[in-house]
C-alpha cells in the first residue's frame, strides 16, 4: 500500500469518527484551531437533506404545451394552427421535449415560422412512420386481384 493510499484511509477514518463522535470533533477543532460552527454546519446539512428530494436542473426547459405528433395525425392544418398560437419559447419547448433537434441547431433559430416548419416536418414524419406496413384499400385490391399477372412475368 502506497503512502497516498494509507494517508487517504487514515483521513477517511478521522472524518468518520469526527462525524460520529461530537467530543472527538471538538478536540479536532481545538487542535486545528477551527471554529466548531464551521465543522458542525456541513454535518447538520447532510443529516437534514432528504435523499429522495430531487430538484430539477436549472438548464431544463419546461414541458411542451402540446403533442405535435398527435396533431399531425389529425392533419397538418390543425398542427400549424396550434403552433401559430405559441410564442418562440413555447415552440422551443416543443422541439426540446420531443427531441426534434438532434444537431442542436433549431434551438438557435430566432424565426418562429422556421421553428414551426421544422416541428411540422418532424411531426409529420413521425406520424406517418410505419404507414408503409399498414394495409390500405389499394394494397388490399392489388393483393386479391390475381387475374392481372405482372407484365414482366415469363409466359410459358
Amino acid at each position: 500500500m502506497t503512502i497516498k493510499k494509507k494517508l487517504t484511509a487514515l483521513l477517511r477514518e478521522v472524518i468518520a469518527e469526527a462525524e460520529a463522535n461530537p467530543a472527538f470533533q471538538e478536540r479536532l477543532a481545538q487542535v486545528l484551531g477551527l471554529d466548531e460552527k464551521l465543522l458542525k454546519a456541513p454535518i447538520e446539512r447532510k443529516r437534514h437533506s432528504k435523499p429522495t428530494e430531487h430538484k430539477r436542473p436549472s438548464n431544463r426547459r419546461t414541458p411542451a404545451v402540446l403533442d405535435p405528433v398527435q396533431l399531425a395525425r389529425d392533419g397538418e392544418p390543425a398542427l400549424r394552427e396550434a403552433l401559430a398560437k405559441l410564442d418562440i419559447e413555447q415552440l422551443r419547448d416543443v422541439v426540446a421535449d420531443y427531441g426534434m433537434d438532434p444537431g442542436k441547431l433549431v434551438m438557435k433559430w430566432r424565426d418562429a415560422d422556421r421553428i414551426a416548419d421544422r416541428i411540422v416536418e418532424v411531426a409529420r414524419g413521425r406520424a406517418q412512420k410505419g404507414s408503409a406496413f399498414m394495409p390500405t384499400a389499394e394494397v388490399a385490391e392489388v393483393k386479391t386481384d390475381e387475374s392481372n399477372p405482372p407484365s414482366d412475368a415469363v409466359k410459358e
